[in-house]
């Protein structure tokens, strides 16, 4: 046999080899002492990022020799930037976790161009908190009540496209008639707080927990609520008005429960496709088991940051409803999404 054969058949063997040795790896011995990075689609200071770091910190307590978790932030493009990376070019075997726009299984249904990821494919690794989303006004603007906000105009600031702070009053414009008027193109939901106290925008649209931090502009009026995106009574707020009960028919309440829907995802984590199963399982209860130490409950209350747990079963029924919704659903969704017009 010629040398390159020989050669080639020896560096067959070792490939194979190689290979048989990586299955054959348990997640335990895989995830021994090994740094483990997690990608944040947000900006330092947003409670995407708050979570994630308190996360990571009793995450890496549960991994085997207590590797570091290592937190990046990839803000870009209201978060599609980290969901795309975390789809198509992190590695598949469990070391880079996914901390994505809870709005991303909605916006990937309706065909938003710039998004790679069919998010049946991520495996989801579970979710924390349940955000409440909620609109305010300056205690100085025109709008005081919900019914303010359908006579009058409100500016509010927002991100951008793609985020909750522009989908929310954009679908509320267009789905029940709303006023509110979009100042775009500021950094995140802290950003936008201190316009309000400059007095350059009127308001926002948000989650609920990103307002906990400023519990004294309410106290002193400086702030009030004027709505909540959700159906269900807001357990802290339960006087704040629905905007469901300002739909005239059942196509607004289907139009907004699927935009809306997003809130149900929480802060959500989640691996790459194609990911090992048993290291898939592996991260879930290693999450699970973060989660519920006692001590990062503590700290979370502290924080008065929600870290509710949601866990990746029912992550995957919400992205498998939001992909049975019907076409002409989905295309009257196109009309007024604001990442789609």
């Amino acid at each position: 046999m010629p040398v390159f054969a020989y050669r080639a058949v020896a560096a067959f063997a070792l490939l194979l080899g190689l290979t048989f040795g990586a299955q054959a790896q348990s997640a335990q011995d895989f995830y021994k002492n090994r740094q483990i990075q997690l990608i944040v689609g947000y900006e330092v200071g947003n409670d995407y990022d708050v979570g994630a770091r308190l996360l990571a910190r009793y995450l890496s307590k549960q991994l085997p020799g207590q590797p570091a978790v290592v937190v990046q932030n990839m803000p870009q493009a209201a978060a599609l930037a980290a969901a795309n990376f975390i789809y198509v070019r992190a590695p598949r075997d469990g070391s880079v976790i996914g901390s994505i726009s809870r709005n991303l299984p909605s916006q990937a249904v309706m065909g938003l161009p710039n998004i790679e990821a069919d998010a049946r494919r991520y495996n989801w690794l579970g979710a924390t908190s349940f955000p409440g989303r909620v609109c305010v006004a300056a205690g100085n603007a025109p709008v005081k009540t919900l019914d303010d906000a359908f006579t009058t105009e409100l500016l509010v600031g927002s991100v951008g496209v793609g985020s909750s702070t522009s989908i929310v009053p954009t679908v509320l414009n267009k789905v029940l008639g709303t006023k509110f008027h979009l100042v775009e193109g500021y950094r995140g939901a802290q950003d936008i707080i201190l316009a309000v106290q400059r007095n350059e925008v009127q308001g926002a649209c948000m989650s609920l927990g990103q307002l906990r931090a400023h519990e004294q502009l309410f106290r002193e009026g400086k702030l009030r609520y004027i709505l909540r995106a959700e159906e269900s009574v807001l357990a802290e707020i339960p006087d704040v008005p629905s905007v469901f009960d300002r739909a005239k028919n059942e196509e607004q309440r289907q139009l907004m429960r699927f935009v809306f829907s997003s809130t149900e995802f929480g802060r959500p984590y989640l691996f790459p496709p194609g990911v090992p199963q048993d290291r898939v399982q592996f991260m879930r209860d290693a999450i699970v088991a973060a989660v519920k130490n006692p001590e990062l409950i503590a700290e979370a209350q502290k924080m008065k940051l929600d870290m509710t747990y949601r866990p990746p079963a029912h992550l995957e029924k919400l992205v498998a409803h939001l992909y049975d919704t019907p076409p002409q659903v989905v295309e009257n969704l196109k009309k007024i999404a604001p990442s789609l017009r």
